[in-house]
Formats: structure tokens, sequence, C-alpha cells
């Protein structure tokens, strides 16, 4: 039976990567994210008979969360894998942050994965399947008040927490933690920082499909990926 895998923040950049690398696999994939016509648009891009479910929400909101895994259970019966993608930064450092925009970033960055690691698994037990957590490397680096770097931190943090918990049920638990990734992550920053060399969105989807096609008995808890030059 094909593997059903479940991808927040999926409808562009390294989520949207690793449900086409999936899709190609035969898994039957389903993305959420909070832009329906990003999701459609990236829908209508997969190849035939490769579509995708996609699912409208918010990963920072627990019935938004819920509602996502119970359509993926519904529609395909059970669930695999799950990969905590969405997530975002802000521009600056945590004294121009205005309050609002960093209460948003940590319950998305933070509280979203802590939500979709609480809904999943009870099915991820059931079927001794995989979580992938997309860390980065500002979650094993500081760097002068990054409150994006404590949002990995934590996320990293709620990996290995994780791993703890159900490592005993036969479910695995990854973070993959990459550097800088030319994708959209990147358009409220400004843009990917002039002369720093980047990774593509593939390259890191090809690291998630590593980890999550581990045979069973095997965990892969962290890969740290920089492009070749990227020092910090």
């Amino acid at each position: 039976m094909e593997p059903v895998t479940l991808i927040t923040g999926g409808s562009s950049g390294i989520g949207a990567a690793t449900a086409r690398a999936l899709l190609k696999q035969g898994h039957r994939v389903a993305v959420t994210g909070r832009d329906a016509d990003k999701l459609t648009t990236f829908a209508a891009s997969a190849a035939a008979g490769e579509r995708p479910l996609t699912i409208t929400g918010d990963t920072s909101d627990a019935h938004d969360v819920a509602s996502a895994v119970r359509r993926v259970v519904d529609t395909w019966g059970r669930l695999d894998n799950v990969i905590a993608n969405a997530g975002f930064s802000l521009p600056g450092n945590l004294e121009s942050h205005a309050p609002e925009d960093m209460r948003a970033m940590v319950l998305t960055n933070v509280l979203g994965p802590a939500l979709l690691v609480r809904e999943t698994l009870p099915h991820l037990r059931e079927s001794k399947g995989r979580i992938v957590i997309i860390g980065s490397v500002a979650g094993v680096r500081n760097t002068p008040g990054n409150l994006y770097s404590v949002t990995k931190w934590a996320a990293h943090a709620l990996a290995e927490n994780t791993r703890l918990l159900v490592g005993k049920d036969g479910v695995g638990v990854t973070v993959v933690a990459p550097g800088v990734v030319d994708t959209p992550f990147w358009d409220e920053r400004g843009g990917t920082p002039e002369a720093t060399p980047t990774m593509t969105a593939e390259q890191i989807a090809d690291t998630i499909v590593f980890a999550v096609n581990q045979p069973a008995g095997v965990d892969i808890n962290h890969i740290t990926m920089r492009p070749t030059g990227q020092l910090g």
C-alpha cells in the first residue's frame, strides 16, 4: 500500500519540492497552507496522476491542525509520514520586530510543529511512521538578536523530546536543518544575502526523502546541511 505523507507549508519552497519528490515515489501526499490560491496553483502543477490533496489552514491553530489530520486519515485510512515544514522568519532582529509579528512567528515555528506532533502521534504509532521537522542552521548556532533562531532551537528540542517519547513505539524522528536555501522564505527579508552560496529546495527535499526512506529499525535523528562555502 502506498505510504501517506502530510506536509505543512507545502505550496512552495522546500515543502512543495518534497511533495513532488514523494509523489514521484508513489506516496499519497497531502499539503497544507494558508493561501488557497497558492495551494491550487501547486496542485495544478503536479503531473497527471500525482495530484496532491490540498488543505487550507493555519498550522498554529489547533482546530485547523486537527481538521487537516482528520481529513487525511478519512481520505486514505492511514498516516505514515509527517513533515513539519511550515515556518517563517522576520527581517531585522528582536529590537526591530513588532510584538505581534514576534508572537505569530513563535506560534507558527514552535507551537505549529508541536500541535502537528500531538495530533498525528496516534496514527504514526499505528503505522510505525516517521516525523521530519524542518529546522535550520539557525537552530544550531546563535546570531545577535535572532528570534527566528530561538524558534528553531525550540523546534530542534521538540524533535528530541518527541524522539524520547515515541522511539519505543517504533516512530522515527528526524530534524533536517538547512543553511541558506533559495526559496520564497527569503522574500520578506529582501532575498538571499548577496554573495552567499545557496542550496535548492530540491536538494533539501532529497535529504528529507532519504530520511523518510530509511528501513524499519533505522532512525536518522539530525542532518545539518550547508551550501559549500557558507561559513556561519
